[in-house]
Parts: C-alpha cells; sequence; structure tokens
C-alpha cells in the first residue's frame, strides 16, 4: 500500500518562517493547504478550503467525498488506505483552535505550569503559575505571560494593577509570573523525541539576531531534557538563554505547531512540527497527555 503525500494546513497570513516552513514541505512533497482571509470564519465547507485534494477534506469541505450526501462527521486518520490522508498545521492558536477539530488533529503542547515545575537550577528565577486574578494582587514588578499562547502580553508589569482587567480577561486564566531576567543571547530549540533534533539564536540582548546554534546551549538542552524530558510531549520547542552572568536558563516552552523556526534547519524544524500537529489516530500513549 502506497500512502498519499500528507498535506500542511497553513493560515492565511505567513509569516517568513512560515514560508520557509511551506516551501520545505512542498519540496519534500507534502501538500499545501492555505486558508483564504475569508475561510475560517465562513467555516470548513467554504470556497477557501478549495485546496483540498479528492477525498481528503472535513465534513462539508470541496475534499470532502461526503459533501454531495451532507453527512458524515469530520474525521483525519494516518494512511488507512488508497485515498487516505495525514492532515498537519502550522499555525497560531486562534487558528489552530478552529481548524484543528474539525480536521482530526491533536495539538500537542506542554502542561500550563511546566515551566513553574523546573528546578530552579534550570530557570534561575521564581516562576509560578497562578490565575490572573491572583496575580491582579501583586505589588512588585514582575514578567507575566500566559503559557500556551498570546492571550496575555508576555511583558514586564510594573504590577498587578497594569495587568489586563476582568472586563477584558477571565479572573480565572492562568498565567506564568516570575522574577525579572534579562538574557545577552537566546535560542531556540525544536526537541523531537527527547533529543535537540533543531536548532538557532534567535535574539541577542533583547533583540532579533539569526544565527547558528551554540555548543553550550545544545548541551543545556540536553540537560534539560535529561532533567525534564518525560514532563513534555515528543514534540516541542523550547527556548534557553544565557544571561550576562554567564547562567543557563529556560526561558518558556512553545508549542512547536505554532513555532517560527527562525535559523534552525527547516527539515528538521518541519519533522518536529508535523509531530506536534498530525493525526490524533497517530498519538503514542505518552503523547495522550499532552494534546490541547
Amino acid at each position: 500500500m502506497t500512502c498519499p503525500p500528507r498535506i500542511l494546513v497553513l493560515p492565511p497570513r505567513l509569516t517568513a518562517s512560515a514560508r520557509t516552513l511551506r516551501a520545505t514541505a512542498l519540496r519534500r512533497g507534502l501538500r499545501i493547504v492555505e486558508a483564504t482571509a475569508s475561510a475560517v470564519p465562513e467555516g470548513l465547507g467554504s470556497p477557501g478550503w478549495a485546496g483540498w485534494p479528492e477525498g481528503a477534506g472535513p465534513a462539508g469541505s470541496p475534499g470532502d467525498p461526503r459533501r454531495a450526501r451532507g453527512t458524515g462527521s469530520a474525521e483525519s486518520t494516518g494512511c488507512t488506505g488508497s485515498d487516505g490522508h495525514a492532515v498537519h498545521l502550522h499555525a497560531g492558536p486562534s487558528f489552530a483552535d478552529v481548524v484543528a477539530p474539525a480536521l482530526g488533529i491533536a495539538l500537542l503542547e506542554a502542561p500550563a505550569d511546566w515551566l513553574a515545575r523546573l528546578p530552579r537550577a534550570l530557570t534561575q528565577r521564581d516562576i509560578r503559575a497562578m490565575t490572573i486574578g491572583e496575580a491582579y494582587r501583586l505589588r512588585r514588578p514582575a514578567f507575566v505571560k500566559s503559557p500556551n499562547d498570546k492571550s496575555i502580553s508576555a511583558l514586564v508589569y510594573a504590577d498587578g494593577s497594569r495587568l489586563p482587567g476582568p472586563d477584558a480577561v477571565d479572573p480565572a486564566t492562568v498565567v506564568l509570573v516570575s522574577d525579572v531576567m534579562t538574557f545577552s543571547v537566546e535560542y531556540r530549540l525544536h526537541l523531537l523525541d527527547g533529543a535537540v533534533h533543531a536548532a538557532g539564536q534567535y535574539a541577542e540582548a533583547g533583540r532579533l539576531r539569526l544565527g547558528p546554534p551554540d555548543g553550550d546551549a545544545l548541551a543545556f538542552g540536553r540537560d534539560v531534557l535529561a532533567a525534564a524530558g518525560e514532563t513534555l510531549p515528543s514534540a516541542i520547542v523550547v527556548d534557553v538563554g544565557r544571561d550576562d552572568e554567564g547562567r543557563w536558563a529556560v526561558i518558556e516552552a512553545n508549542a512547536a505547531w505554532a513555532s517560527g523556526c527562525y535559523s534552525a534547519d527547516p527539515d528538521r524544524a518541519l519533522e518536529t512540527v508535523l509531530r506536534a500537529a498530525g493525526p490524533a489516530t497517530a498519538l503514542s500513549p505518552h503523547d495522550r497527555d499532552f494534546v490541547r
């Protein structure tokens, strides 16, 4: 049995990194389905999804063989037959949360409190997971961010009163609150199956600066995996950095399906993305605990 090409679904507006992954996927024989700007609000059956190959689309889409009958539920599997397609996704959380369930895609991410549970030796700072309602009581500067998306802007807030208020955010929303730490250089590590699969520098002194991976950054990534690899899904992105005193620390974990590849090897970065957002039916027992 020959498997048909895998499909990579992309959002309407592509970042430079997403365009790199798109080109890499095409070179490797994947089919690309890109949504138009109106496709998401109009639904998966709209003309904005006309790129689906025959028999591969979700229920109601132009590529759905059941569309004429108007029946059937959306389900995506791996290579299960002559017309089976494995569907993957690379997009931001807002797009992914709408599209992935209809396509049977399982989105892998780190637990919301993963960073807060790391030993101090890996973070070099105090980090706590709490509700934003609790964070309103902060009376000191702190770096506050959402654990797995951008719903709360990742910033240093002078105190809790500067955070988005309850009129804008549910007070039960979980945020990560940490001591302020400045990094002189930052690296993105694409982790796959317990190893650093790809890596690259993305910032220096707080400004975008792309470059090759540093040997010490790779070594620190291996230390993180040795200490906490079992607490992560099989495919994830972890950002690490070094401060002015030479201390290495984990900055954050990000979903690989929503992360830029920066200067990392795009082939190896793509492999991480495909695992991080692929058919739910192909999930390993380990990864079932890390589905968004």
